[in-house]
């Protein structure tokens, strides 16, 4: 059997999303910035496409860039942002997405002040230790993704983007994790900065979105032509677009449901675990599934120093999973994010995440190859 349980790290394309992607890969070339109908005809279809993504959020289409990911529009986001409205602080934790951190480590270098969020032993952000810092330091930009992609933790969005509205900060949540797995309503928001990314909710690679409030006006992050309404140059990618507005459309349409059916996954696996296992525990709160992130479960299996296989024994028995971030994948560096936790350096950390395409039969079959495994290392 072949089960793939890292989907944090990319999805499996909708069947149905290819089909609408297919003309536009095929016989609708033309490029959109080009005045005749070859151009204009898929002008129209980017067009649609992005009023389907505003419908969907409850925005409007002029608030909606389409970029080549969440990295690029996590990004955009922030430099922009500061160069724009010279902003010299920075509020962030240590446990954001590697495009948000590396970001603030940069912007440390250009002379920005980062500070950096208290978190619990869980990873959970400390809202208070927020309000101090944004009373101490006016004109600020909070970062802080609405869920983690390693252990599941999330925020609640309308608690901080009323305290950063309270205290006059702009708000930009990564929310590459959420998007297509829970409904955004932007009208009932205080965030000024919402991020997508196709591939995470079934759609195509290389595509994705930044949502940007109207009353935050930015400069261009990339320049070089007209397009995205002249904030984001270079011809545009027609056919993830597509892909994109479709599968957000799909899973819009499916959420309920898909949510019974993953959260059921989630706990089988969690309730099987337990059974199976001994001393495993769990990173952040991903076994808490009133808290966390319902595709996600991070677990710590008993301390072993043959654990650093653990995720190659898998791989031969047919179970794709990661150990972490997909981003860190292959690279001695590790987790920053278990690292945050303190997490054993002898712990076998794993990642198991899901998606609609899963089924229990398969869970069933990783708790019972997990466990042929794990006996090998005692």
């Amino acid at each position: 059997m072949k089960v793939y349980l890292d989907n944090a790290a990319t999805t499996p394309l909708d069947p149905v999303v290819f089909e609408e992607m297919k003309p536009y890969l095929l016989g609708n070339f033309g490029n959109p910035s080009s005045i005749h109908a070859h151009g204009r005809k898929v002008r129209a279809a980017i067009e649609v496409a992005r009023r389907k993504v505003a419908n969907l959020l409850n925005t409007s289409p002029s608030e909606i860039f389409f970029t080549s990911g969440g990295t690029e529009a996590d990004n955009m986001a922030i430099r922009s942002s500061i160069a724009s409205h010279n902003i010299k602080h920075l509020i962030t934790s240590k446990i954001e997405h590697h495009a948000v951190l590396h970001t603030a480590e940069m912007l440390e270098k250009e002379g920005v002040k980062v500070s950096y969020l208290n978190l619990d032993k869980n990873g959970r952000v400390d809202l208070a230790h927020l309000e101090e810092l944004l009373k101490e330091n006016s004109a600020s930009l909070v970062s802080l993704m609405h869920a983690n992609n390693e252990i599941g933790n999330m925020i609640n969005l309308e608690e901080v983007g009323e305290i950063c509205a309270a205290h006059k900060a702009i708000f930009h949540s990564d929310t590459v994790q959420t998007m297509g797995h829970y409904v955004h309503d932007l009208e009932k928001l205080n965030v000024q900065c919402i991020v997508g990314s196709a591939h995470k909710f079934h759609g195509p690679k290389g595509i994705g979105f930044l949502y940007l409030d109207a009353s935050h006006k930015m400069s261009p992050f990339i320049y070089g032509g007209a397009q995205e309404r002249n904030m984001r140059g270079g011809t545009e990618n027609v056919y993830g677009i597509i892909g994109l507005a479709k599968a957000l459309e799909i899973a819009y349409e499916e959420m309920d449901m898909h949510e019974t059916h993953i959260s059921s996954l989630k706990k089988y696996m969690i309730e099987g675990l337990k059974e199976k296992f001994h001393g495993i525990t769990f990173n952040g709160v991903s076994d808490d599934l009133n808290q966390s992130l319902y595709t996600v479960l991070n677990v710590n299996f008993p301390p072993s120093d043959k654990n650093d296989m653990l995720l190659f024994n898998l791989d031969i028995k047919g179970i794709s999973v990661s150990g972490g971030s997909a981003c860190s994948s292959g690279t001695d560096v590790g987790s920053h994010v278990l690292r945050e936790l303190n997490t054993p350096i002898d712990s076998g950390s794993v990642r198991f995440s899901f998606s609609k395409y899963n089924t229990k039969e398969e869970i069933g079959y990783v708790i019972e190859q997990l466990s042929q495994v794990i006996q090998l290392y005692k």
